[in-house]
């Protein structure tokens, strides 16, 4: 029984996951776009300034199903496991490998859906009317798989595991204690509310590492930026604009992510309990 079992949580996890990331890549994409503009080299209103807040929304709607699918199938498998293997349940160590592990897979699509979208956003592909399609086949000729498409994939990693190393142990703990702290049963809402304030801490802790990203991701291919190393962009952004240059964007991006955070697991727990539902009808 224990196999077929595994297999639907596998199929939930795989079906939910999609459903989330796409609600939530479309209904926030504008802030994400201003977001990405501040963390700009060009500044906000050279990268584009309100004009054009779409840009870039094809690829990330194409690349949120797979990327939140495989994501959570990742998470959820992970965190079966490493239980087993431990015989602990609730464990935050538990959860803060599993995410890690499944943010590693999920940045082989993430990295080159955010090539091309924000290139996009900050109308970079767009000086010669561009495709998302026609930027990754640019980036690929020009610097070819590892430095081309996958470029900043390090960057990403580092910024996407201490977020997660954030985010999902604290989403899992305010998930446990709502119904001792409130009276009430867990709800999709009382999942929302949780993924909302476990989301904004994550983001706002770790901008600088995400302005990072987006510098490297941006970058010329013969800029200063593309040749220097994550430690380095860090301390050139300081010494250039302060702490508001290594929290650029920190307003829309906690914003982005605290909405984001409750549409994701909202829609993720809600998507879950319905296939459940559905499963125990038939």
């Amino acid at each position: 029984m224990q196999e077929p079992v595994a297999k639907l949580n596998f199929l939930h996890a795989l079906v939910a996951g999609g459903v989330a990331g796409v609600v939530v890549d479309i209904a926030l994409f504008p802030i994400d776009t201003v977001k990405t503009r501040l963390q700009s080299e060009l500044g906000f209103w050279r990268a584009g300034g309100f004009r054009g807040i779409y840009k870039g929304l094809a690829p990330a709607a194409a690349g949120s199903a797979p990327t939140a699918a495989l994501f959570f199938c990742a998470y959820e498998c992970g965190k079966q496991l490493l239980s087993s293997a431990s015989n602990t349940k609730d464990s935050p160590y538990v959860h803060m490998a599993a995410a890690s592990a499944a943010e590693v897979l999920a940045c082989l699509i993430r990295v080159p859906v955010e090539i091309a979208k924000q290139r996009s956003q900050t109308l970079l592909g767009h000086k010669q009317h561009q495709t998302a399609l026609q930027i990754l086949l640019r980036a690929y000729r020009t610097e070819g798989l590892r430095r081309g498409i996958y470029r900043g994939f390090g960057s990403t990693i580092m910024r996407e595991i201490p977020f997660s190393l954030i985010q999902f142990p604290l989403w899992e703990y305010f998930k446990r204690q709502w119904t001792p702290m409130t009276g009430y049963e867990s709800t999709p809402l009382s999942v929302a509310l949780c993924g909302a304030v476990a989301g904004g801490i994550s983001a706002g802790l770790t901008t600088p590492l995400d302005v990072v990203k987006t510098r490297i991701m941006l970058a010329e291919r013969d800029s200063l930026t593309r040749r220097r190393n994550v430690p380095s962009i860090l301390h050139g952004i300081y010494v250039e604009r302060g702490l508001r240059g290594l929290f650029a964007g920190f307003v829309p991006r906690v914003l982005w992510i605290t909405l984001g955070g409750a549409f994701f697991f909202g829609f993720y727990d809600l998507t879950t309990r319905l296939l459940s539902a559905a499963n125990a009808d038939n």
